[in-house]
């Protein structure tokens, strides 16, 4: 049985209790979809995308938790390889929602930004942790 630090367990509730947030967001979207709010093409494709992109994020971050307990990483490459993919779980959804907020919005806003720097989050996470794995 895999025994995680506290830290990693602490993370692990912890990002759990996202979920009741990502699941409001799929009742937000029920809403966006059927009708009963006014939005844009822009805006239905991207808070579609944030939603699927933080409930894929938060799953595949819990798994790099767990994975890197069984690495030999240690300070940033630890912290990196556990806690990437949940930065970017972050990053990423936000910056689909923030830049398409706002009446009639048909472009996005400057919070798109925030879409790349969670991909970089999201690779440099999924790298480290390979390379963590891959070393023993």
């Amino acid at each position: 049985m895999l025994e995680l630090s506290d830290p990693a367990r602490i993370t692990a509730g912890i990002v759990l209790l996202t979920v009741v947030g990502i699941e409001s967001g799929g009742f937000f979207l029920l809403k966006v979809f059927g009708g009963k709010l006014v939005t844009t093409d822009l805006q239905k494709s991207f808070y579609r995308a944030g939603h699927a992109h933080a409930g894929v994020l938060v799953i595949l971050g819990l798994l790099c938790v767990l994975l890197t307990e069984a690495t030999a990483l240690t300070g940033f490459a630890h912290w990196l390889a556990a806690t990437g993919v949940l930065c970017a779980a972050i990053l990423m959804p936000a910056g689909f929602f923030f830049s398409a907020m706002g009446a009639g919005r048909t472009a996005p806003n400057r919070a798109v930004v925030l879409i790349p720097v969670g991909a970089v989050f999201l690779g440099a996470g999924v790298v480290m942790l390979a390379i963590g794995l891959l070393l023993g």
